[in-house]
């Protein structure tokens, strides 16, 4: 028995209201306020850079973390879910950007968060985990491929007029430039090793952090000229924007909403997966549906204050599961702290040299792409889900995301389809002594296992074929069959159509609730030709005794299949 749907409202609640109904504590204040700073300071440094790889200013990463974090955390369905902008995004925004400019890019982010409203009260959230494995995989390790490429300049301070927009074109250009390699190398590979270096010496470190600091101090202090955010961007605002509209119209809507729908899909499966993690850390159970309506409100404002697409973010999410976050608060705080750290030292992220926030992105492709996944799916996965993986991450490069999971979809669900069809058996009595057992001359069985679908339909019209036009009693032993759709309860409707105008009957035995109620709406057995249903194989044999005898003018008791249906 399936178990009864939760009402809609619960659904939806917030995992906040959940915890402060609970009774919320001091020390589980004091717990989440030390989790919300941790996650803050590994934050800061993070959103700033996940902006400017996606074609903008880095204050806009901060906005969004400092908007959509804390509507996520605040109306979320996880207990301790952190949000904000991730590389997910970086290729589709930088995408939008190119073709629709910025206001383009908000736009098609408030329609992504209205999608993402409407997918939760719909009750979507179930659905996001049919997504395939290996086209999350794929799509995710070309990204992380992509924003590597997009951070090599600055890494290495190449002097080039300007970096070209497709992948393979990139690398090309940057050979051509490697003789313009500048001072910006040492402090950006310099930055690299020290987050390296420190993970491996003292994980507990905000390594982030730590190498924009000294390498901001570095650069300052031995006046090496390198480019930072204050000579790109003029530095960052101390202050969040008034909340405003872009310009809408209805050309603008039909133009931007493939990119909402991409934005809304990134958004909604990234924020499931790291609720998915955070489950498994912490034991407990996310609502997916509020997750999404979360996403939805978050991406909305984000878009009003003028800030970048947001969704769960993994890395972060885990960072504050290990610094001991208990509720919602941890989240709302970082989302907090973030906001003080823009209004209080907004002066000085100007002197940040923009090759330590591309160290600082290398390391996060690098943890995005998870090679060690990828590899062990390319090695031992079967041969369609390998080729499902590499397509996506080849079209994910080459040509676009949106392609790229459109395909890959499509491809798993093609080989889901091969795959179910060839698990459906059809044995023969003749091939099978013990389905033979008992059963009278005249009369021929066949076992059929296996979802019957529009897939595997045609095994079905094969079964009269092999038959060879002899048997007066053809019975379908129905047992193993736990599924019928449209197509398959068609096949059987020519099966029995085709025996009908042979003289033959169909006996179908041992039908489950599915199939039966699917037969019955198409009303098989009284428009479609001589079909009987009964329970099972014995009395589909004792049925096909009867039909034999009646047909041949021998007198024999009460149908046993009366009532059978």
């Amino acid at each position: 028995m399936s178990a009864t749907p939760l009402p809609l409202a619960r659904e939806l609640l917030p995992k906040l209201v959940t915890i402060l109904r609970e009774g919320y504590s001091p020390a589980a204040l004091r717990a989440d306020a030390i989790a919300g700073l941790t996650v803050a300071i590994v934050a800061l440094p993070l959103a700033m850079a996940l902006a400017i790889a996606s074609g903008t200013t880095p204050d806009k990463g901060l906005v969004t973390a400092v908007v959509a974090g804390f509507l996520i955390s605040a109306l979320g369905g996880s207990r301790v879910q952190i949000g904000g902008p991730t590389g997910a995004f970086v290729v589709v925004v930088v995408g939008v950007i190119n073709r629709h400019g910025y206001d383009g890019l908000v736009l098609a982010t408030l329609m992504a968060g209205l999608i993402l409203v409407a997918a939760a009260l719909l009750r979507l959230g179930q659905w996001i985990k049919y997504i395939p494995e290996p086209v999350v995989t794929g799509f995710t390790a070309g990204i992380a491929v992509i924003i590597f490429s997009s951070q090599v300049k600055d890494l290495l301070g190449l002097s080039m007029a300007a970096v070209p927009t497709e992948f393979v074109e990139k690398w090309p250009a940057f050979w051509d430039a490697r003789g313009t390699v500048g001072v910006a190398s040492i402090v950006g590979l310099g930055a690299l090793a020290l987050i390296l270096g420190l993970r491996r010496a003292a994980p507990k470190v905000p390594g982030f952090l730590v190498a924009v600091v000294l390498g901001s101090v570095a650069a300052f202090a031995l006046g090496l000229d390198v480019e930072t955010i204050g000579s790109r961007f003029g530095g960052i605002p101390d202050h969040l924007p008034a909340p405003a509209l872009p310009v809408i119209t209805l050309e603008r809507l039909h133009t931007l909403l493939p990119a909402a729908l991409t934005i809304a899909f990134l958004a909604g499966v990234e924020s499931l997966l790291s609720a998915v993690v955070a489950d498994g850390m912490t034991g407990r159970r996310h609502r997916p549906n509020a997750e999404l309506l979360a996403q939805g409100v978050a991406n909305s404002a984000s878009a009003l204050f003028g800030g970048l697409p947001a969704t769960g973010a993994i890395a972060r999410t885990v960072t504050n599961i290990r610094s001991g976050a208990r509720s919602p608060v941890s989240g709302m705080l970082h989302a907090a702290f973030l906001l003080l750290f823009m209004l209080a030292l907004s002066p000085l992220a100007g002197f940040v040299p923009l090759a330590v926030l591309a160290a600082v992105l290398v390391v996060v492709a690098w943890n995005m792409s998870d090679a060690g996944r990828f590899l062990h799916e390319l090695r031992t996965a079967p041969w369609g889900d390998r080729l499902v993986l590499v397509t996506t991450f080849a079209l994910t490069i080459a040509i676009d995301l949106t392609v790229a999971i459109e395909v890959g979809v499509l491809l798993a669900a093609l080989l889901f389809m091969h795959r179910m069809s060839e698990s459906v058996a059809v044995s023969a009595s003749g091939e099978r002594p013990e389905l033979a057992r008992g059963l009278p001359d005249g009369a021929v069985l066949y076992r059929i296992d296996g979802p019957m679908f529009f897939g595997a339909a045609r095994k079905l019209l094969d079964v009269l074929d092999r038959t060879g036009g002899g048997p007066r009693v053809l019975i379908l032993d129905m047992t193993g069959v736990p599924m019928l759709d449209a197509t398959g309860a068609d096949a059987l409707a020519t099966l029995a159509a085709r025996a009908g105008k042979g003289g033959a009957h169909v006996v179908m035995a041992g039908l489950q609730r599915q199939p039966l109620g699917v037969l019955r709406r198409l009303g098989l057995r009284h428009r479609k030709g001589p079909v009987v249903f009964v329970g099972d194989v014995a009395r589909a044999k004792v049925e096909a005794a009867h039909l034999l005898a009646e047909s041949s003018g021998k007198a024999v008791g009460g149908s046993p299949a009366a009532g059978a249906d």
